[in-house]
């Protein structure tokens, strides 16, 4: 048997990684803003369960905006 391995490199460039981080930014707080509109609902089980499902989005996103912050902090410094 023979297998062929094809490597690719990607390069992003800086305003790619900005228009990312802008995206990623918006998503968040699209997310948490939901997230709190609907924690007022508590009798439709549906919505229960999106209100607590919706972490498994929020939380890497919410690294994403440390790393963000922190990316920041060490270019100014």
């Amino acid at each position: 048997m023979i297998s062929t391995v094809t490597t690719t490199t990607t390069t992003v460039t800086t305003p790619e990684v900005m228009a990312y981080s802008i995206i990623a930014v918006i998503a968040l707080i699209v997310f948490l803003a939901i997230k709190e509109i609907l924690s007022s609902e508590t009798e439709n089980p549906k919505i229960k369960s999106f209100v607590k499902g919706s972490n498994i989005a929020i939380v890497p996103l919410l690294l994403v905006f440390v790393a963000i912050v922190a990316y920041k902090v060490v270019t100014v410094l």
